[in-house]
């Protein structure tokens, strides 16, 4: 059966959900991201002809001035995020995810795993600045938004590992990264060790990102459940997205970016996409808010 056989026909309607959480990030007003797509939404403000339905958004259960724990914090609420993710692929919808802080990752792309289980591995495209990829022990700052992309091979806390089931989410074999230019030795030596393929600035600047997407397409296509996208906003370079908590200069530009994702467009594998780290807050002129919204039509 080939990938593209895999799913019924699916709706032509988006589902968006929000994962208003800042718990893993040391930005902490990052949760406003999700409320600013969900707003533009309702007033009309998205003209590209995407057809999407805002399906709720989800919040931690932590009270402000509780004491955190935020390792079970962040794993309660991606359970749930996983969840939600889960019955929109069982109803063969494709979904957008609106973090928050990019730990929101370990819900959606548990959720999208477990989902597709009886028809294999799930693959996905990390377009980030960084690499998300500490582990607690590895970690400087002990930030979680730097560390879900080690969740998903498998490397973590065990309470966040075991979102959705106790199995591995990501195989490195399935995995692309793109964008990275600031990581640490720790970061570098994991996904080196796991083989995964990372295609750095240094090399998009090179081939271009029309090539480099190209071939990010190839790795995740083979993965039998499907596949998904997973952007960070500061992948992108600051004059285009200042909205972002974490900017790194020296980024993708926009407009590169929005062609090359075109790419998948109207792809029957694949299952959804994420977007991470909007600060509206940090924002100049709703720049970001609107890219954000260009992302998802130029995906969906």
């Amino acid at each position: 059966m080939t990938q593209h056989a895999q799913r019924k026909t699916l709706s032509p309607t988006v589902a968006l959900i929000g994962a208003a959480s800042c718990m893993g990030a040391r930005d902490q007003r990052c949760d406003f991201g999700p409320h600013q797509i969900q707003r533009a939404f309702e007033n009309g403000l998205v003209n590209s002809g995407l057809a999407a339905q805002w399906r709720g958004t989800l919040y931690p259960t932590a009270e402000a001035g509780e004491p955190a724990d935020i390792y079970a914090q962040v794993a309660e609420m991606s359970t749930r995020l996983a969840q939600a993710v889960a019955a929109e692929i069982s109803q063969d919808r494709r979904f957008a995810v609106i973090g928050g802080d990019h730990s929101c990752a370990i819900g959606t792309w548990s959720g999208a795993a477990v989902a597709q289980r009886k028809r294999g591995p799930v693959g996905l495209i990390w377009i980030d600045a960084h690499m998300d990829s500490h582990t607690p022990q590895t970690s400087r700052s002990g930030a979680l938004h730097g560390m879900p992309l080690a969740c998903l091979l498998g490397q973590g806390d065990a309470r966040l590992l075991a979102v959705g089931d106790a199995m591995t989410k990501i195989q490195p074999t399935h995995l692309a990264v793109i964008g990275v230019r600031s990581f640490e030795p720790e970061e570098e030596r994991l996904l080196s060790s796991l083989g995964v393929r990372v295609f750095r600035m240094s090399e998009i600047r090179r081939d271009g990102l029309q090539q480099v997407m190209s071939a990010a397409l190839n790795i995740v296509r083979s993965a039998p459940g499907g596949y998904g996208i997973s952007i960070d906003l500061d992948a992108i370079d600051p004059v285009d997205a200042p909205g972002v908590g974490s900017p790194e200069p020296g980024g993708i530009p926009a407009q590169t970016l929005l062609n090359s994702l075109a790419l998948a467009r109207h792809d029957p594998a694949l299952l959804g996409v994420e977007i991470a780290e909007l600060n509206p807050f940090r924002d100049r002129s709703d720049k970001t808010t609107q890219l954000t919204l260009d992302l998802l039509s130029a995906m969906l």
